[in-house]
């Protein structure tokens, strides 16, 4: 191909933003716009710049179509794809949309194949890698109305609602991949490797509910006519899995440092989680999540040398699965109770003897926490409470937020020796998956209605921004976009170069 026929096809493709960077040029030093204001200009500058660089992409694709040459084309099937002919497909982009040239390579009775698009990786729908991350960290972060106004601002693409919901779909669907891969997060062996796990209600559309749930609503009749009220968001809500892993350096403490921090003697310095994870699932079944969980820790430690802490809420079935990953895990594990939940239990029971924000009802809380840290157990408490019931002459009613806290204890008591956590440096309190229930979830789902897919992609690009992996998981995306919508398409996994006769290939890695 002569040098002077490349310089004329990237003259004629290039001439349109040529044009329009002389037109922009000659309006910059126009007495208009030497006598505006300079926020005038910059919005000049923002929509007539976007322009200019969707014409830049526009030659772009024009430079590639025309030096485009026929190559020997055989399908995944083996077949050969004889015929080709000119076609072209539009691409919506950061900048606005494009068309894309390129040659199609046909035979009768099977799918056609368009080395340029593989060459490209261009996706198979209408929107462009760089315009579906732009839609995926927006929603996010952000409803999927605020996305497609600022999706609209920034490019000029008008996409509705579903099919925002679709592209967050789309682009989340490599998340267990990316997770699932060794030595991700290489790390050094602190002693104490904490998993622990939550669940969060999300309200969702009722035909994704769970069938109990979903009958209860169908049942429920509407009480107000703008909103949902307490009661019917119980019966709109289905359960999401919230779980994390991180690694911690051991903290020995005592009660002293529990309930007067930096009181009594200068506190010891808090370590804080190292490599931390949270991820959240509403689609996949709690015991999937909880297994893959126990996976990354077992990444994180193939050798099982280190202290494993498992800390729970005390959900009968939460802890059925923890044991249960446990063992398929072939790991030995301390599940200490989340003291926050056991003071949750403390406070209502401490209402049905004091009045509520008075100071004895603080004390008496005190006085049973301070119990427990010290060693006291769960069933040893939990005869207190009944005894001091019935010395007060409790009714049955004002009894059983006293009796719902003795049987907690009770069923507990074996996860409530915190004076032996505090020893040997093991976290007691669920901050970090409480945390993670409040940003990963809350601020983003209890905004609106959910389809079952679209609260499962959100889910999971909330968790890839708030773990920081968003950038590496989206090279990890495209690369894995190219294979499944173009490698795999071809003989052997070999894409034939257009630009050289065919004599380079792009080829599939291999599995490490």
């Amino acid at each position: 191909m002569s040098e002077s026929y490349t310089t004329s096809v990237v003259d004629e493709a290039f001439s349109a933003a040529l044009e329009q960077a002389r037109e922009m040029q000659e309006h910059l030093v126009s007495p208009e716009a030497l006598a505006a204001q300079h926020g005038d200009v910059e919005e000049y500058l923002t929509q007539q710049g976007r322009e200019f660089q969707r014409r830049l992409l526009q030659a772009h694709l024009v430079v590639r179509a025309r030096l485009e040459q026929r190559v020997d084309v055989r399908g995944a099937d083996g077949v050969r794809r004889g015929y080709a002919r000119p076609s072209h497909r539009f691409l919506g982009s950061v900048f606005g949309s494009v068309s894309v040239l390129r040659l199609a390579y046909q035979r009768e009775g099977v799918d056609g194949l368009h080395p340029l698009d593989a060459m490209s990786n261009l996706p198979d729908e209408l929107y462009s890698h760089g315009l579906r991350r732009l839609v995926a960290e927006t929603a996010a972060r952000n409803s999927f109305e605020d996305t497609r106004e600022i999706v609209l601002r920034e490019t000029g693409m008008h996409i509705g609602k579903r099919q925002l919901e679709q592209l967050a779909a789309r682009a989340s669907i490599d998340f267990d991949a990316f997770y699932a891969r060794a030595g991700l997060r290489p790390e050094q062996e602190d002693p104490l490797l904490v998993l622990t796990f939550d669940g969060k209600g999300i309200i969702m559309r009722t035909e994704d509910l769970r069938e109990a749930t979903r009958q209860a609503a169908e049942k429920s009749s509407r009480k107000l006519d703008k909103r949902l009220s307490k009661g019917e968001k119980r019966n709109r809500k289905r359960m999401a899995q919230v779980a994390s892993i991180y690694s911690l350096p051991a903290s020995e403490r005592d009660a002293e440092d529990v309930l007067y921090p930096g009181l009594l003697r200068d506190p010891p310095a808090r370590p804080r989680p190292q490599n931390k994870l949270v991820w959240a699932s509403v689609a996949t079944d709690p015991k999937q999540v909880i297994w893959q969980t126990f996976e990354e820790g077992l990444r994180r430690d193939p050798a099982r040398r280190r202290r494993w802490v498992v800390l729970v809420d005390g959900h009968p079935e939460q802890l059925a699965l923890v044991k249960w990953a446990a063992r398929k895990a072939g790991v030995q594990v301390t599940i200490v109770l989340d003291v926050m939940h056991v003071l949750e239990y403390l406070w209502k029971a401490a209402f049905a003897f004091y009045d509520e924000g008075s100071d004895e009802a603080s004390r008496w809380v005190h006085q049973r926490l301070r119990r427990l840290l010290k060693g006291r157990s769960g069933g040893e408490l939990a005869r207190t409470l009944r005894r001091q019931a019935d010395d007060r002459g409790l009714s049955t009613k004002a009894c059983q937020p006293v009796e719902r806290c003795a049987k907690y204890l009770l069923n507990k008591t074996r996860y409530l020796h915190y004076d032996r956590a505090l020893a040997e440096g093991l976290p007691i309190a669920t901050g970090v998956i409480e945390g993670a229930c409040r940003h990963l979830v809350a601020s983003r789902m209890d905004s609106a209605r959910w389809s079952l897919p679209g609260a499962e992609a959100i889910l999971r690009l909330r968790a890839l921004v708030l773990n920081g992996d968003f950038a590496d998981y989206w090279r990890f995306h495209v690369k894995r976009e190219h294979e499944r919508n173009h490698l795999t398409r071809y003989a052997g996994n070999v894409i034939p170069l257009p630009f050289s006769r065919g004599e380079r290939t792009q080829q599939l890695p291999k599995a490490a």
